[in-house]
């Protein structure tokens, strides 16, 4: 697979090389949760000291924001649209998607997902009950459902997610085309709680302006 002639980007550093100038596009991460997610990439990668500087150079190398996913990847996203943009912010489970939903299902996945070297950022869907609830038996019982096998198994078809029950068997078209980060971007989740307002309107004050 190549990109206009190139290979595809190994990892965030590729994204701000002349060679990839004017091919990304991302979203925003005050709108949109993938965006965020890319937002806490570049901080778990470059540190809090670093990451406007990559985000900086992502902007002079002519990255496009869109205000969400769905804008980026079916409105600007060449795999999927008639945009301009080959590399776009997306989840490793996408391959899986393009395969699964192609008239013809191709034998390989017609996009590729980068998840090494710090590169992806492990998104994760919660599911709870309220303190004070006032069914908690019947919110006991919807728990007991989602944590199911046949619920959870019915989950990447609907999703495109993982589920989270290690015995639930994925599909195919997952086991073949989707991936899992064996080296995710990790950042403690205090101190995303306690800084994530900040970050945001760093970014915002850098990239929008």
């Amino acid at each position: 697979m190549r990109i206009r002639g190139k290979r595809p980007p190994a990892g965030l550093e590729d994204l701000i090389k002349p060679e990839y100038r004017g091919l990304t596009v991302v979203q925003n991460p005050a709108t949109s949760s993938p965006g965020l997610a890319f937002l806490m990439t570049t901080i778990a990668r470059f540190g809090e000291d670093g990451y406007m500087d990559y985000w900086k150079k992502l902007k002079a190398n002519e990255v496009l924001v869109t205000s969400g996913w769905k804008e980026a990847y079916w409105g600007r996203f060449t795999a999927a649209s008639e945009g301009e943009r080959p590399i776009v912010v997306s989840y490793a489970s996408s391959p899986a998607a393009e395969v699964f939903f192609a008239k013809t299902p191709p034998k390989e996945a017609p996009t590729g997902a980068v998840t090494g070297n710090g590169s992806a950022f492990r998104q994760i869907e919660f599911a709870g009950i309220l303190k004070g609830a006032a069914h908690p038996d019947l919110a006991e019982k919807a728990m007991d459902f989602l944590l199911s096998k046949a619920f959870q198994e019915d989950i990447p078809l609907q999703m495109f997610v993982f589920p989270a029950l290690t015995a639930a068997e994925l599909p195919e078209v997952f086991t073949k085309h989707a991936r899992i980060t064996a080296e995710p971007a990790v950042l403690d989740s205090g101190l995303i709680d306690r800084k994530r307002e900040d970050w945001i309107r760093e970014w915002a004050e850098a990239m929008l302006q």
